[in-house]
């Protein structure tokens, strides 16, 4: 009994000390592989934004896009992600969960990950849309000549002229278990085991 207790104790401990798993992004469509600073556009100044694309996957789990701060953007701000259908202003499927960018904020990328999978048809244009939510406004996604072929980037409802598109990755992400998981699930399987042994051995007798 004293073994069991303590390799519960031991189990418990360390799930409560153990951080999340990291998860498994699977990439489907991205406009470039590595990260680059080409330019900028003002987003929220210049709604309707964001970046179409299409999709080969069946669900969009998570999104990824570079932003831009600077010395404007004072106490941070609270953005999220909307994914549209038919065009840049059209209906909206769902929201990513919000994410706080917190000041100061050079540039780089951010995950955005929606609360459960959202269903999608593979070859049919979708378009990203980034909304500050709360905060300071003065943020810009990066964008440039990505020649990504399967969409492209839009300001104020229109695609940009220079055939430039955002910096972006989207596709299914798969979580991990958390390690303090995985160890009540070995102990389980132990205390399990030993009671299977302990019931064996005592209808020997």
């Amino acid at each position: 009994m004293k073994s069991h207790s303590l390799l519960i104790q031991m189990a418990l401990m360390l799930s409560a000390l153990a951080a999340c798993g990291q998860g498994t992004f699977i990439y489907d469509q991205s406009s470039a592989t590595n990260r680059s600073f080409s330019g900028d556009l003002a987003f929220q100044q210049e709604q309707p934004a964001g970046q179409s694309f299409i999709p080969s996957l069946s669900s969009i789990g998570f999104v990824q896009m570079e932003f831009v701060g600077g010395p404007q953007q004072l106490g941070g701000a609270t953005v999220y992600l909307n994914l549209r259908a038919d065009s840049i202003s059209g209906p909206i499927l769902s929201s990513t969960d919000p994410v706080f960018m917190p000041f100061p904020f050079a540039y780089g990328t951010t995950n955005f990950f929606f609360s459960t999978p959202v269903p999608i048809t593979p070859g049919t244009t979708y378009f990203l849309q980034p909304v500050v939510q709360s905060g300071n406004n003065q943020w810009g996604i990066i964008a440039g000549p990505y020649n990504y072929p399967g969409g492209t980037l839009f300001e104020n409802g229109t695609p940009d002229p220079n055939g430039y598109d955002a910096w972006f990755r989207e596709g299914a992400f798969i979580p991990e278990p958390s390690s303090g998981l995985l160890v009540l699930q070995g102990i389980a399987g132990m205390c399990a085991a030993r009671r299977i042994s302990a019931s064996f051995n005592s209808s020997l007798l």
